[in-house]
């Protein structure tokens, strides 16, 4: 019998539905009790007592993986982002790692144009105001007067540029890739640079992955080219965003506004001056929320955990929803 560390957050609530098939691959698990993440202390507590893991964003550091191994054969991330895994230290020790591309892109990009509309149409405010007794007519803008900067165009910035289109939004992008130059005429989206789009862009849409290249992407530096009257919007990882940096700029009103579903720390302070700030719209890192998404991820880490162990399985058995 082999043991499953299993700590992925959003799976944890279904445990039941999924024992049978654990049980069917003669698999015994381990659930720990999971705030949002394990972190490294935590981790090493089963060192060297699971064959696998099914985990969310838990700290997989390069000592951590190497006190797993060698009994550590496959870690199965549920959803995209592996940045919290040292993917290269895995690779070293003979450690898969697995996970579900394209996995949200549908809800987070739902998400980020809720934002932008929010935003541009002034609904909450004018909602909060007149539940307050308050009678005023917030100025809005139409989403043909703004223009869309997307920083990342991978599956999710393809995905909410070309919403942003459907609303004759100006779009413009960049990443440190090129781009699929028939995306590119097809959306009408000018790639362009860092510099530029920040100068440029009434909302600013961060959805690159969290790497070398792009951690604190967006700093004191970098919101110093920002219009006074933009909005930031960011559904990627917290650690794109130096928040030290944003909340001067959102206090001294270097720019406009801010809608975050990521902080640095998750979950966020309770001393966080975000919290306090009208111009700041937040959530629990909840972008992904979509049924149908998180039943495709479930039975997807499922299977990558099978996979990654060897363990030979029938698709229709899993119930697997995503054929």
């Amino acid at each position: 019998m082999r043991t499953i560390l299993f700590s992925a957050p959003y799976m944890i609530p279904f445990l039941d539905r999924f024992l049978p098939f654990f049980n069917q691959y003669d698999l015994e698990l381990i659930v720990p009790t999971v705030d949002e993440r394990l972190n490294e202390e935590q981790i090493l507590e089963y060192a060297g007592e699971f064959d696998g893991t099914i985990c969310g964003d838990d700290h997989y550091s390069a000592h951590v993986l190497r006190a797993c191994s060698p009994r550590l054969r496959v870690i199965s991330k549920w959803g995209t982002g592996i940045d919290s895994i040292d993917s290269q230290t895995a690779v070293e020790l003979g450690i898969r790692v697995f996970r579900t591309l394209n996995a949200f892109t549908l809800p987070v990009a739902d998400s980020v144009m809720g934002y932008i509309l929010a935003f541009a149409r002034r609904q909450p405010w004018m909602d909060r105001g007149i539940k307050a007794g308050q009678w005023e007519k917030l100025l809005g803008r139409s989403l043909s007067e703004c223009t869309l900067g997307v920083i990342g165009v991978g599956y999710i910035g393809k995905a909410v540029l070309k919403r942003a289109r459907a609303f004759g939004m100006e779009l413009i992008g960049n990443d440190i890739i090129e781009i699929n130059q028939e995306f590119v005429k097809k959306t009408s989206v000018e790639m362009t640079s860092l510099t530029d789009l920040l100068s440029r862009a009434d909302f600013v849409s961060i959805n690159c992955d969290l790497n070398s290249t792009s951690h604190h992407l967006i700093n004191n530096e970098s919101l110093v080219d920002m219009k006074s009257n933009a909005v930031l919007i960011n559904t990627a990882r917290g650690q794109v965003v130096d928040e030290a940096a944003l909340i001067a700029a959102l206090q001294s009103g270097a720019i406009a506004g801010a809608a975050l579903d990521v902080f640095e720390v998750e979950p966020i302070p309770g001393d966080s001056p975000l919290l306090e700030m009208e111009n700041v719209m937040l959530a629990p890192h909840n972008a992904n929320s979509s049924p149908t998404a998180w039943e495709h991820v479930h039975w997807n880490t499922i299977r990558n955990l099978l996979d990654g162990l060897e363990i030979p399985y029938k698709i229709d058995e899993l119930n697997y929803v995503g054929k």
